[in-house]
This record gives C-alpha cells, structure tokens and sequence, in this order.
C-alpha cells in the first residue's frame, strides 16, 4: 500500500482517530451537528476530519467506474499504521456499549490510528474491501452516506462518555 505523500510519519503517543469522508454535503444542518459532535470529541481524543472531494465529471458514469475512483482516493488516505474500518451496511454490528469497549481497547493495544472510512453512495471497490482491516454496519437499517457522518461522530462521543463513565449513555 502506498504511503500519501507529504503525510507525517506514523508515529505518536497517543491514537489518533480519523474519519475519512468522500465528497462533501451541502446539507448544513448535517455538518452543524457534525461539528458540535466533534468539539465534542476532542475533549477525549486527537479527532480529525479529512473530506476528500471527488470529481464533478464522474456524475456520469456508472457506478462500478464510481467506485473505482473513489478508491483510489480512499487508497491514497491508508497508511501503514492506520487501523482501517469501512462504515459499510454489510459490516459488523455493535452495540454502543461494544463499539465503546472496542475504542476502549485499541487505545489499550496503542493502536497509532484509527480511520474510519465512509464512502459515496455506491459503496466501495474490491480494493478498498481487500485493504481495509474491517467493516462495521451503523445499523441493520440502509442509511445515506451523508447521514452516516452524523450518526458516526454521535456514536464516538458516545463512546468515549462510556469509557469514561459520563452521564451521556443511559442503558
């Protein structure tokens, strides 16, 4: 796997988390709560997020060309140390107690980077499947990938009010 270049060496104490988004959403109530999750987060972890935006001119063409193309943007973001997990409906489904105790273990096990990756409406390629070390479903139920966003950074400042025993979480 290729490395992105001008990207800092993977190194560093503390994990990181990224989550990785292809094309941007011009609906602003979706990044509005987006952003408030991820002041949020950043109370407890190094967050970050990249938005790669894809060509307008793809519109046209089929899906399976989509995806390819979108691949290579998703392929240029992995790194060597980056825990990747694709948000994809046919991935592994949590609870949020479990999706807790898996944040709560990697940052145990020192994992460097965690990245997240949500992806166009198509979904991803064979080769983002085969790069990715795991997928996980946000829902049985289908959801937009610009809905995903927001219910992803709900679900990581969930997460780490859990770890942290905050009031958030009621079970």
């Amino acid at each position: 796997m290729q490395k992105p270049q001008g990207d800092p060496p993977c190194k560093g104490t503390i994990m990181k988390i990224k989550l990785l988004l292809i094309g941007k959403t011009d609906a602003h109530y979706l990044e509005e709560g987006m952003d408030e999750y991820v002041r949020r987060i950043r109370r407890f972890a190094d967050f970050e997020i990249i938005t790669d935006t894809k060509n307008r001119k793809w519109t046209a063409l089929p899906p399976d060309i989509k995806k390819e193309k979108e691949a290579d943007i998703i392929l240029k973001h992995i790194r060597e140390c980056d825990h990747s997990i694709l948000l994809d409906e046919r991935g592994k489904t949590m609870s949020s107690v479990r999706f807790a105790q898996f944040i709560d273990q990697k940052m145990k096990e020192s994992t460097r980077s965690l990245l997240f990756v949500v992806g166009g409406p198509w979904g991803f390629s064979k080769r983002v499947y085969q790069a990715a070390h795991s997928r996980l479903s946000m829902s049985a139920m289908t959801f937009s990938h610009q809905m995903i966003r927001l219910f992803f950074t709900e679900q990581l400042y969930r997460a780490f009010t859990i770890i942290r025993g905050e009031a958030y979480h009621n079970e």
